[in-house]
């Protein structure tokens, strides 16, 4: 039977000590519901893809309570994404940081040409916040299997991963179905971005932030 709860003290412990023991745990966020791990655990990584069904060359997040911790986790955001991030988040908003290359992140991707980049994202929930200041940084996905439409209740994630996830966290309703926006840098671009992947932050919403950080002296568009 699958172990839900609310997001009080002792689950909060309780879920530090899961992810550190490499288990998974739900949690709410301000777009839907995710599951998580320490994204620096092969195996709890592993989980995940196991967990949600979800093939191999799909990516993770990593969301974390500030972007504080870029350092600590070896990212750093390329113009003009810094300046998009700082506008965006907390918020519906996923930058592509890029990585280097001691960073201690198993999430991490590496392409063709050898460029090791890595989605991350500060949720604008004040209880998934209270949760990422407990746990730490974590690899996330939508709490669901792949696929199939995204958790916004607790409800909904436990019909769709079950007892395959070890604690989860009720905080009720989210907005909506729909995930984050993904953007990367591109300087080959017009405005220096694309869109991976639009979600509840309007792309046009972002292309409009880069041309009035341009007009403002900003680094975005530069």
């Amino acid at each position: 039977m699958a172990d839900v709860r609310s997001a009080d003290e002792q689950t909060l412990a309780d879920a530090r000590r899961i992810i550190a023991d490499g288990g998974l745990v739900v949690i709410p966020t301000d777009t839907v519901y995710g599951i998580v791990c320490d994204p620096c655990n092969a195996a709890a990584i592993a989980r995940i893809y196991v967990a949600k069904h979800r093939p191999a060359d799909k990516a993770l997040q990593v969301i974390m309570p500030d972007l504080l911790v870029l350092p600590k986790l070896g990212l750093t955001l390329p113009t003009p994404l810094d300046v998009l991030a700082h506008r965006f988040l907390p918020g519906a908003f996923s930058p592509i940081a890029v990585a280097a290359a001691d960073s201690a992140l198993l999430t991490v991707r590496v392409d063709d040409s050898g460029a090791r980049t890595q989605a991350i994202r500060v949720p604008d929930s004040e209880v998934s916040l209270r949760v990422l200041r407990a746990i730490g940084p974590v690899a996330a996905s939508s709490a669901n299997r792949s696929g199939n439409e995204s958790a916004q209740t607790v409800d909904e994630a436990v019909a769709a991963l079950g007892d395959s996830v070890d604690l989860y966290i009720d905080g009720g309703p989210t907005v909506s179905h729909t995930a984050s926006t993904v953007v990367a840098a591109d300087p080959d671009a017009p405005d220096g971005i694309v869109i991976l992947r639009e979600g509840r932050l309007e792309a046009d919403a972002v292309r409009r932030a880069v041309r009035e950080e341009a007009r403002h002296g900003g680094t975005a568009g530069q």
